[in-house]
């Protein structure tokens, strides 16, 4: 209920013994609970590690959306990534994460949601040190990655419009990144992840260049850091 009501979605709560509202209604509930109803409207089947999942299943069965061939992730890179993906061209979802380590996790969460036969991300090509991040945390997953020129996708965007600009990237093709990259950051950038240290600790700390680097390099997230 907590993670439907996030998401702003109306919903109703039933009796375990209830009868549906009518024989199209999509319900959520436990692999227990559904045993015995497979047959009664859309069942979807929810774990307390799948609860999004979970979520994403039941939207596609509201919108008829049942497997597709290619499913297409959009990635606009940033402290916050934008992340959209698209069905056969169709945009079923986006979303703002909280951090860059969060992509992966909501990447194969969607995944799992929806039948697919393939899968690709692609990235916009701005903002190096976090879009080399990602990238290396797909490929370590065996994601299949595309890099996409991002100055393609921002036009006639408001700033910081990443949940948009994502979708524009989810539909343009792309670089294939076949490897991993080295991440060699800037002294500038280093200088950049320390002001947001001092930022995120409001001025009572400003981490080290070594701390910088290990940040930058994807070692340590920033707020651990901080700590040290």
């Amino acid at each position: 209920m907590q993670a439907l009501k996030s998401r702003k979605m109306k919903f109703d709560l039933l009796e375990h013994d209830a009868p549906l509202p009518n024989a199209d209604t999509v319900w959520i509930a436990t692999e227990f609970e559904i045993l015995g109803h497979e047959q009664e409207g859309y069942p979807v089947a929810a774990g307390l590690d799948d609860i999004e999942g979970a979520i994403e299943r039941a939207m596609l069965h509201l919108r008829g959306v049942h497997q597709i061939r290619e499913l297409t992730f959009g990635l606009d890179p940033g402290p916050r990534p934008g992340v959209a993906w698209m069905g056969d061209g169709v945009l079923l979802g986006m979303a703002q994460l909280e951090s860059i380590e969060d992509v992966v996790g909501h990447i194969r969460s969607i995944e799992r949601s929806i039948e697919h036969h393939v899968c690709k991300v692609r990235i916009g090509n701005g903002a190096p040190l976090i879009r080399d991040h990602i990238i290396n945390d797909c490929i370590a997953e065996s994601i299949w990655m595309e890099e996409v020129n991002e100055a393609r996708t921002s036009k006639g965007l408001l700033r910081h419009n990443h949940v948009v600009s994502a979708v524009r990237i989810a539909m343009l093709r792309g670089k294939r990144v076949w490897e991993q990259r080295s991440i060699t950051p800037t002294e500038g950038q280093l200088k950049e992840i320390q002001r947001q240290s001092r930022k995120l600790s409001n001025g009572r700390k400003t981490i080290s260049t070594e701390l910088a680097l290990a940040v930058a390099r994807g070692e340590m997230p920033l707020h651990e850091a901080i700590v040290l």
